[in-house]
C-alpha cells in the first residue's frame, strides 16, 4: 500500500520526547510548550502564540476570543474542512458563504462583499491545499467595513503571500499539526496572534477560564483545549527541519507535474501565480468536465491497486448537518460543487519516494486511458 501520506521524523523527535520521560515532563505545564509557543510565533511572524490540542478547538478558541456571537454573520467559503463553520455555529452565529477561484482553488475575494451586511462580524479566511488565498483584497474590506480577519492557515506552514509569512495576516489566526501537516505534533494546534490582550484572552479559553490569581474559580466557562509537553516536544523538533520539509514537499508537486504533464483528462494544479508558489501540501487535481467518471470512481480504481487517495472538501452548502437546518437554501456555489465532484489528491505525504511516485502516476495514467 501506498499511503496517502507518511510523516517525517527525520530529526530531534525521540531525543526530545525521551527528555519529556527522564525529566517526567509531560504535561501541558512543560518547558517544550512554552518554546514551541515562542519558536513557532516567531517563524510566522507573530507576537504571541497560544498552543492547544488540535487545529479545531484552535479555530474555537479564535471565534470565541473575537466575541462573535449569536446574530453575528461570518462570511467563509463554502469549499473547506466543516471545522471553521463548526466554530462559527458554535457560538451562534451563521456562517454566510462565497465560492471559491477555479485556478487557485481559495475563497473568491471578489466574491466577499456582495455578501457583506450589517451583521457581519468578520471574514473567515481559510487557505486551501497549496496556496494562499488573495489576502490584499479581503484585508482592504476588512478595513472598509471594520471587520474582523480570522486566517485559518491550518495548511500553509512555512507558505508566504506576497513574501510575508501565511498567519501573519488580520486579527488573528490559526494552525493545525495533524500528522499531515508540515510540522505535526501528532494532534496540535496554534492560535498566534500580535495583540497581548487578545493573547492573555486565548490562553483563558484555553485553560477553562480560570481567574488569574485563584484558581478553580471561574466568571465564564472555557475549554481544558491544552497541548502536553510530549506534543510540543514533537513540534519542536519538526519545526527545527520545517526548511527541508519545503524543499521536500515542492520538489514532490514538481514531479508529480513531470509525472502527469501527458495523463489524459485531469488538470495539473499550477507550479506558481502572482503571489505565492505552490507548496503543494498536498498533491491534488481535478478532472476534466469531459471525463465520463467522477473523482469518486478514480479512487475506487486506484485503491485497487493499494493506492491511498482522498476526496476534496465537500461544501458547506451541502452539507447534510445545515441543510437540516433550513440553511442554504437555494443558494450554489458552481466551483466549489464541481471540486467537491471531480477533486482528489493522490499520495504525497513526506515520507514518499519517488519510485512511488513513479507508480502512482504510471498506474494513473493507465486508469486514465482505458476509461
Amino acid at each position: 500500500m501506498i499511503p496517502v501520506n507518511t510523516p517525517y521524523l527525520g530529526g530531534k523527535e525521540k531525543e526530545y520526547l525521551i527528555e519529556c520521560i527522564d525529566t517526567t515532563w509531560i504535561s501541558s505545564e512543560g518547558p517544550f510548550v512554552h518554546r514551541f509557543e515562542s519558536e513557532f510565533s516567531t517563524f510566522v511572524g507573530r507576537e504571541h502564540g497560544i498552543a492547544c490540542c488540535n487545529g479545531s478547538v484552535a479555530l474555537d478558541i479564535a471565534v470565541r476570543a473575537l466575541g462573535i456571537g449569536e446574530g453575528d454573520e461570518v462570511i467563509m467559503p463554502s469549499f473547506t474542512i466543516i471545522s471553521p463553520a463548526a466554530s462559527v455555529v458554535n457560538e451562534g452565529a451563521q456562517p454566510v458563504l462565497v465560492d471559491s477561484d477555479p485556478v487557485t482553488w481559495q475563497m473568491d475575494a471578489t466574491a466577499i462583499e456582495a455578501k457583506i451586511t450589517s451583521k457581519t462580524k468578520a471574514i473567515l479566511v481559510v487557505h486551501i491545499y497549496g496556496y494562499p488565498a488573495d489576502m490584499d483584497p479581503i484585508l482592504a474590506l476588512a478595513q472598509k467595513y471594520n471587520l474582523k480577519i480570522i486566517e485559518d492557515a491550518a495548511e500553509m506552514h512555512g507558505q508566504t503571500y506576497r513574501g510575508k509569512p501565511c498567519g501573519s495576516f488580520g486579527d488573528i489566526s490559526t494552525f493545525s499539526f495533524y500528522p499531515n501537516k508540515h510540522i505535526t505534533t501528532g494532534e496540535g494546534g496554534m492560535v498566534v496572534v500580535d495583540d497581548p490582550e487578545l493573547a492573555e484572552r486565548c490562553r483563558s479559553l484555553r485553560n477553562l477560564c480560570f481567574l488569574p490569581h485563584q484558581r478553580f474559580v471561574h466568571e465564564e466557562l472555557g475549554w481544558n483545549y491544552r497541548m502536553t509537553n510530549i506534543q510540543a516536544a514533537l513540534g519542536v523538533a519538526q519545526l527545527e527541519n520545517i526548511d527541508k520539509v519545503l524543499i521536500k514537499k515542492r520538489e514532490v508537486g514538481r514531479l508529480y507535474n513531470q509525472l502527469l504533464a501527458d495523463c489524459p483528462n485531469i488538470e495539473l494544479p499550477p507550479e506558481k501565480i502572482d503571489y505565492a508558489d505552490n507548496v503543494y501540501w498536498i498533491y491534488g487535481f481535478t478532472l476534466s468536465d469531459e471525463f465520463p467518471h467522477n473523482a469518486k470512481w478514480v479512487m475506487e480504481q486506484l485503491g485497487k491497486h493499494k493506492i491511498g487517495t482522498r476526496p476534496f472538501f465537500y461544501p458547506m452548502h451541502l452539507q447534510p448537518v445545515f441543510k437540516k437546518r433550513g440553511w442554504f437554501e437555494n443558494e450554489s456555489y458552481p466551483v466549489a460543487e464541481r471540486m467537491a465532484e471531480r477533486g482528489l489528491y493522490i499520495p504525497s505525504g513526506l515520507g514518499i519516494t519517488k519510485e512511488q511516485q513513479e507508480q502512482v502516476a504510471e498506474t494513473l495514467k493507465e486508469i486514465m486511458r482505458h476509461a
